[in-house]
């Protein structure tokens, strides 16, 4: 029988990344007994720098901050609940929207023969692209599971507890 986690080539594996990324939700989960608790505790800068969030101005617009703003404007329930709600997705699936009318005019087009000159082009632009978001899937990932990390840490801190299990 094939042992999967054992070995080291499979150390940096998708599977792995999410099952540490569930993992790490699932604790974080079982020990945030009172989520309440959590709103209104803003996470510490030092905390943000080891989930690998980077904590820009405060007073920058939301919608021109770098991806690490996200965190870096929530509390710590806010985190909690975008956590869960990440599992959830990993777990159960994301129910797509059905294609808006542009895009089946594009998939059309290319079944008609306006897509791509070649077909080995295709097949290795679909190669790349496929390692370039297996890379970032798998970044966001360990950066996620380090904020449940951190967020689990930081909650036992809060209750007065900051020694369990760690």
């Amino acid at each position: 029988m094939m042992q999967l986690c054992d070995s080291y080539s499979q150390k940096y594996s998708l599977l792995n990344a999410m099952n540490r990324f569930i993992g790490a939700v699932n604790n974080m989960d079982q020990t945030v007994m009172v989520p309440s608790l959590l709103r209104d505790v803003p996470l510490l800068l030092e905390e943000l720098d080891a989930a690998g969030a980077v904590c820009p101005q405060r007073e920058a617009p939301l919608p021109t901050a770098s991806p690490g703003a996200y965190f870096s404007r929530r509390d710590m329930y806010s985190h909690y609940v975008l956590l869960k709600s990440i599992r959830n997705d990993i777990e159960w699936g994301v129910v797509q929207p059905p294609p808006p009318a542009a895009d089946e005019a594009a998939r059309k087009k290319d079944k008609l023969g306006g897509g791509p000159a070649e077909e080995g082009e295709a097949e290795e632009d679909l190669e790349q692209q496929f390692h370039y978001h297996l890379s970032g899937l798998h970044t966001v990932l360990s950066k996620l599971t380090r904020k449940a990390n951190v967020l689990t840490n930081r909650y036992k801190q809060e209750i007065g507890f900051g020694s369990w299990g760690q």
